[in-house]
């Protein structure tokens, strides 16, 4: 793995393409002058990799503050991800059409299908693996997917999906899916990194931004990254979004990373890929 030093720096996906390693999430952040400035200020802070979904209702805002940024559309990597009730092939097929106009993009750098909808998502694959031949995509991916859910959509997959979103953070691991994912080439991507909020409040972190002056919240990307991890911190404030990325002038120990690698518990925040109602 390449040294990671550089907010611009990025991790090769299977297929060569280079994924920003650090970027910005835009969950609940609303459409209009909300997402407009935080994607602004985001680019313009250094971030060069941007996740959306349909489900955000935030895609217009977010295509918006691209532009508004001034740098071109190619220095981005742009994310968006088809929602349960769009899955399908043909429907998937018109999401993604619906996600292009609003973006106002010719192209998106990932598509992800969000969570597994039994039934529904290898045909969602088989619309991402055409649009990917296409070259309307340059890389295509998965979120929310267990090792079954993995294993299931590679029986009939031709292409390997390049990226597996999870939640990710140091109560929720998920070793064995990690470890599936390196041994087929998934690239791992964490949401929800902080724990919505919950890492603030424990003693470990505290002692640890003390002792490397950073905080919390840096010290848990930092530690994201240096798991292999790509990371899409969330916020709409100009301060944190410029705070989030503040992690590149340091890096934890080994003996200080095996001691946050032990916080894990299985512990979720969000809604458990084997049993969601969304």
């Amino acid at each position: 793995m390449s040294a990671i030093t550089d907010i611009k720096g990025s991790f090769t996906l299977h297929n060569g393409v280079k994924m920003p390693y650090f970027g910005l999430g835009v969950y609940l952040s609303k459409d209009g002058s909300e997402v407009i400035n935080a994607v602004k200020w985001a680019i313009q802070s250094g971030y060069r990799h941007i996740d959306t979904a349909a489900i955000y209702n935030n895609e217009e805002g977010v295509g918006e503050g691209i532009k508004a940024s001034g740098i071109p559309r190619e220095d981005i990597f742009l994310v968006s991800k088809v929602w349960n009730s769009e899955q399908g092939y043909d429907s998937t097929m018109e999401a993604f059409e619906t996600s292009l106009q609003k973006l106002n993009t010719e192209y998106l750098d990932l598509y992800l299908i969000h969570w597994p909808v039994k039934g529904k998502y290898k045909e969602t694959w088989k619309a991402l693996e055409e649009l990917y031949r296409q070259k309307r995509i340059r890389a295509i991916g998965v979120s929310n997917f267990l090792q079954h859910h993995l294993e299931d959509l590679l029986t009939e997959a031709s292409i390997v999906p390049m990226v597996n979103q999870m939640e990710f953070h140091p109560y929720l691991v998920q070793q064995g899916l990690l470890d599936f994912c390196k041994s087929n080439k998934i690239q791992y991507e964490a949401w929800s990194p902080l724990m919505q909020g919950k890492i603030f409040e424990m003693d470990v972190f505290k002692e640890m931004a003390g002792k490397y002056k950073k905080t919390i919240a840096q010290i848990v990307l930092r530690w994201d990254l240096q798991k292999g991890v790509v990371t899409i911190p969330k916020s709409s404030k100009r301060q944190r979004i410029i705070d989030n990325a503040a992690i590149f002038d340091f890096s934890i120990s080994k003996e200080d990373m095996a001691v946050l690698d032990k916080l894990d518990k299985g512990k979720r925040f969000g809604p458990d890929p084997d049993n969601f109602d969304l």
